[in-house]
């Protein structure tokens, strides 16, 4: 059976599942969906994806959307290690509970971020407005703060000593921000260490997923949003 995998680097959570389905040696066919010239309101995608969104999985013909869905779905149908997502109904659950409060805090909050300071600024050839991105660095901060401090705490990982889909979906959120003119780790050793970990762990398909946000960023940097060509900055 054939799993598809519709993704852009641009999101997030399809660089989370990208991850997550190599380092699991997932066989899977790549079908890139760019987002920036528009592939993904096409009658041909939305046939896959009727909220015309990426991640999207097709799999022998069956069509799943919402990337945690996704996550669940593949555990269930091919061989991966315990501590992605385990069978026990606890530590599943550990790992569900943060799944389930990533909507409206990482993803929500870093998202806001970047669409305040990057992506409409360059949508409506308008500089960003000082203070909606005040507001947003000042959210950033606060679930930031939150997730040294509650999620991680003293643990290695989001569920303790190994790293699970959650960490994934948690890192692919806040890179996000670097985007933005951000950057997590500065003054945060705790949550630089994370990554790293992380990074080491999901290796070396983190690096290759990110590769994208760090040519982004660059290209980003060089001159205000505002000013850039959509095209131009996100290829």
């Amino acid at each position: 059976m054939v799993l598809k995998l519709y993704f852009d680097f641009l999101s997030q959570p399809s660089r989370a599942l990208y991850i997550f389905f190599k380092k699991c040696n997932i066989p899977f066919e790549s079908h890139i969906v760019n987002i920036s010239r528009g592939e993904n309101r096409s009658e041909e995608y939305e046939e896959i994806h009727p909220f015309g969104k990426v991640p999207s999985i097709e799999h022998d013909g069956f069509k799943l959307i919402e990337s945690v869905g996704i996550a669940r779905y593949v555990t269930r149908e091919f061989k991966v290690a315990e501590h992605w997502y385990p069978t026990k109904s606890r530590e599943q659950a550990k790992v569900d509970e943060y799944l389930e409060w990533q909507h409206l805090n990482t993803r929500v909050i870093c998202s806001r971020l970047f669409l305040a300071n990057v992506l409409f600024p360059m949508m409506r050839q308008k500089a960003a407005h000082p203070e909606r991105v005040k507001e947003c660095e000042s959210s950033v901060t606060a679930c930031l703060d939150q997730f040294e401090n509650l999620w991680l705490k003293d643990k290695n990982f989001l569920m303790g000593n190994e790293i699970s889909v959650a960490d994934l979906f948690a890192a692919c959120e806040i890179e996000q921000i670097r985007m933005a003119g951000l950057e997590p780790r500065q003054g945060r050793p705790k949550l630089k260490g994370w990554f790293d970990r992380v990074e080491q762990a999901s290796g070396p398909h983190y690096a290759e997923a990110h590769k994208y946000v760090d040519d982004v960023v660059k290209r980003i940097a060089s001159r205000p949003a505002h000013t850039c060509d959509i095209n131009e900055i996100f290829p």
